[in-house]
């Protein structure tokens, strides 16, 4: 069974590395002239999965506005994971998910088992209940060739009081979480499943990446105010492993099939230069 490791390896290779976020809220489906319901999340939803779903490596639905719609949004999001698995996208799942026991093997089993209607290449989870609670959504998707992609450091203003307090044993939260990571990839060849977060606004803060070998989502370019060249501060020598994400950025050029296509490429182009 191919891992997701490599199977987004080849999707990168053959792709580049562009994520692109399918964040239908409110104001998006306003300035695309759709209602503020399921039918307007259902146009909208496909029409991104239309433009972009055989063309850029991943394509991350944020299940949030999916789930205000109850279970008729819940059933959109299930068409749209399967449409763009269909048309050949890596889908990672914006759940971040985090809990203990039998309810945390209950998230991982919704998300990464293959009988699951849900089920989507990677979902991303929340540690700070510990990394050690994550272990049935590693195990999960080590058995059945997913991925996971743990919250590390974020973007956020309120994340640096945790993520960046320090341990009894002197690393910060966040280094914490990155080095039992990376434990989980050592080995890997062409590349780890389990994956962090690591916000592309960030800018320098003295954790080490060095040895994730694993994928990094970066998510914050564009309208967040992330750019492409603030990546090698962060990353440095771990540019190769990568996904840079963009939402509104490319959102915003909808509900245009052909302008959705032009400004995902516009944002790859963009990575290109900056990371070459």
């Amino acid at each position: 069974m191919e891992t997701f490791g490599a199977r987004l390896h080849r999707a990168v290779a053959d792709r580049g590395p562009l994520c692109v976020g399918i964040d239908p809220h409110a104001a998006l489906l306003s300035q695309w002239g759709l209602p503020d319901d399921v039918a307007g999340l259902e146009r909208f939803a496909f029409t991104v999965v239309e433009a972009l779903a055989d063309r850029v490596a991943v394509l991350k639905p944020q299940s949030a506005f999916f789930e205000r719609f109850g279970s008729r949004g819940i059933g959109v999001l299930e068409s749209t994971i399967r449409q763009s698995r269909e048309a050949g996208a890596i889908v990672l799942l914006d759940v971040k998910r985090g809990d203990i026991g039998s309810t945390m093997a209950a998230y991982a089993s919704a998300y990464l088992d293959p009988e699951s209607s849900l089920r989507s290449d990677a979902i991303t989870l929340s540690p700070y209940l510990g990394v050690g609670s994550l272990r049935p959504a590693f195990d999960l998707a080590a058995a059945h060739g997913g991925g996971v992609f743990v919250l590390a450091l974020t973007s956020n203003p309120e994340g640096p009081a945790v993520q960046h307090a320090v341990t009894a044993g002197g690393r910060t939260v966040a280094q914490t979480v990155i080095d039992e990571i990376s434990q989980l990839n050592v080995g890997a060849d062409p590349l780890g499943s389990m994956g962090l977060v690591v916000g592309a606004t960030i800018g320098e803060t003295g954790h080490d990446l060095s040895k994730v070998n694993g994928p990094m989502l970066a998510p914050g370019l564009g309208t967040q105010g992330g750019t492409p060249d603030q990546l090698r501060t962060i990353f440095g020598e771990s540019l190769q492993n990568v996904l840079p994400s963009y939402s509104r950025e490319v959102l915003g050029a909808g509900p245009d099939v052909t302008s959705l296509r032009a400004a995902a490429q516009r944002a790859a182009d963009a990575v290109s230069a900056a990371l070459g």
